[in-house]
């Protein structure tokens, strides 16, 4: 068993130690991975509910748990607007505290302060100043970056696992088969997908899990194609006739015998597709053909960004983040892609 396991693990170790030296991806995957692990916690970075609230002599914790007014000394039984002046006040006086987030602004936060129009310029108050309602544009920022993360995550999962299966079936069974699927795909790709988005924007309502199910339908077939090719030359080799002899099924000569040789170009290619789905993702919102309105999105900041030429933060923090995340997916994808080549 042992004697099995070891060639497999000395080329894992061998590709993880050629990753580690292309410094430029290695650093950008440890930035990367940094920078979306610190964007899960959101609502603990920026939100305009406090951590911690001590008042009376007893903990809250608002960002758990909803709480009226008149807990806190207020008159109405509504949740509390702990950015109301008169319910700071009782939070702050004598011996009871309260505890925000390092930005005191939630993604959908207005900013009733303002002492100058909106979209307003960059302050102490607003680091990064705000949009053309009130909202606070770092808030939006960690929000949208989160957002658009996830679903190209989703997006390349589902895409990735789509063409796997689909290049999989053609490449092993060839001839028929192959020839139904490559002129399916033909026909496919002919189609046109901004139109059809734009069509099913204007007949259903705008959602994350319409725009992924549209898009999963287009983005398999690029993937398809290097899969489709990997099976067909490995359907030929000797171990697998000698497994198809020995009476193994399709299925798992396909999952247990060549799947594994055929993962190279999908690990790959997953950098690169992902970028591509966080791409397609602000394209459409500038376009507004994606999320709702309310919902923190990078291309909807640089669709305001557009509408208020004067207002320089909102295009220009946008555009720093949004290349700053697809330079390193790059970054990503290079060293993947010289740590998995053969012919190293």
């Amino acid at each position: 068993m042992v004697s099995e396991n070891r060639p497999k693990d000395t080329l894992t170790r061998r590709r993880w130690r050629a990753f580690k030296k292309n410094r430029r991806g290695y650093y950008s995957l440890i930035l990367f991975l940094l920078l979306f692990v610190t964007s899960l916690f959101a609502e603990v970075l920026s939100n305009d509910k406090p951590l911690l609230v001590i008042y009376e002599g007893h903990q809250y914790y608002p960002l758990l748990k909803s709480y009226p007014e008149t807990v806190f000394g207020g008159d109405f039984e509504t949740e509390t607007d702990y950015r109301d002046p008169y319910i700071l006040e009782k939070l702050t006086s004598g011996t009871n505290r309260v505890y925000f987030p390092p930005n005191p602004y939630s993604y959908n936060s207005i900013n009733l302060n303002l002492d100058q129009p909106v979209p307003s310029a960059p302050t102490r108050e607003n680091l990064l100043g705000t949009d053309d309602r009130g909202r606070d544009v770092l808030a939006r920022l960690i929000y949208g970056f989160r957002l658009s993360v996830l679903f190209g995550f989703a997006l390349t999962i589902v895409g990735t696992v789509l063409g796997i299966m689909a290049g999989a079936v053609q490449g092993y069974f060839g001839g028929r088969t192959d020839l139904v699927f490559q002129r399916f795909i033909e026909i496919w790709s002919a189609m046109p997908e901004l139109y059809l988005l734009i069509i099913f924007a204007s007949i259903f309502k705008p959602s994350l899990l319409l725009l992924l199910i549209l898009l999963s339908m287009f983005g398999w077939m690029g993937l398809s194609d290097y899969v489709r090719a990997e099976f067909l030359k490995g359907r030929n080799m000797e171990y697998v006739k000698a497994a198809k002899a020995l009476g193994v099924g399709n299925l798992t000569i396909m999952y247990r015998h060549l799947l594994p040789n055929g993962m190279t170009p999908v690990i790959t290619f997953l950098p690169f597709r992902m970028s591509g789905a966080i791409l397609a993702l602000t394209s459409l919102d500038f376009l507004g053909l994606g999320v709702p309105p309310s919902t923190p999105s990078l291309g909807e900041l640089l669709a305001q960004g557009k509408a208020n030429i004067d207002a320089w933060w909102l295009s220009l923090s946008t555009f720093l983040v949004l290349v700053g995340m697809l330079v390193l997916l790059i970054f990503i994808g290079e060293a993947l892609r010289e740590a998995f080549d053969p012919r190293r």
